[in-house]
């Protein structure tokens, strides 16, 4: 008898020290926010999708007037980008390049200002409002969602700035 339940433990082994099945607070939090996230565009897009082709409703927020399709591809061009700054200036980051580094977030930056700016002047003359007809609402909510994204990450990014420019990078 001893024998056999030397051999089961043998088989099965000890059990592993401090194994924990929790989820690391950090990976479950950026988890947590994107899922978040994905929910909140997701009802934005399904109200498009509801009002374009459920309803059968045009596009066309204004009779006689398109979206302005070349100022979103100038503006989405911006945002590519910014993607390729940011991670010039982390690259820098890991090579010890304190130059590409600034030069990086300087630039991303920059790009992203420049999204917004472009954006609020789109706001002032695309021509209708928020409030006109369900087109509108879905148009401002989501593109101001947007916005809004990428102004906390400017923030965000200008406290980096900051906390970057008063350290020693090492």
């Amino acid at each position: 008898m001893e024998a056999a339940a030397l051999a089961h433990a043998e088989h099965h082994g000890p059990p592993p020290a401090n194994r924990s099945s929790r989820v690391d607070p950090q990976v479950l939090g950026m988890l947590l926010f994107i899922i978040s996230e994905v929910m909140v565009f997701g009802a934005f897009f399904t109200a498009y999708f509801f009002i374009r082709v459920v309803q059968g409703d045009h596009w066309f927020p204004v009779d006689g007037k398109d979206l302005p399709k070349v100022i979103a591809g100038f503006n989405t061009a911006i945002l590519v980008s910014s993607s390729f700054t940011m991670h010039w200036a982390l690259e820098g980051a890991k090579r010890g390049n304190r130059m590409a580094l600034q030069a990086g977030i300087l630039t991303t930056f920059l790009l992203g200002f420049t999204f917004l700016f472009i954006q609020v002047n789109e706001y002032v003359h695309i021509g209708f409002a928020p409030h006109d007809h369900a087109q509108g609402t879905v148009f401002y909510g989501l593109t101001g969602l947007h916005g809004a994204h990428v102004f906390i990450g400017l923030t965000l990014l200008m406290f980096t700035t900051i906390h970057m420019m008063s350290t020693k990078c090492q």
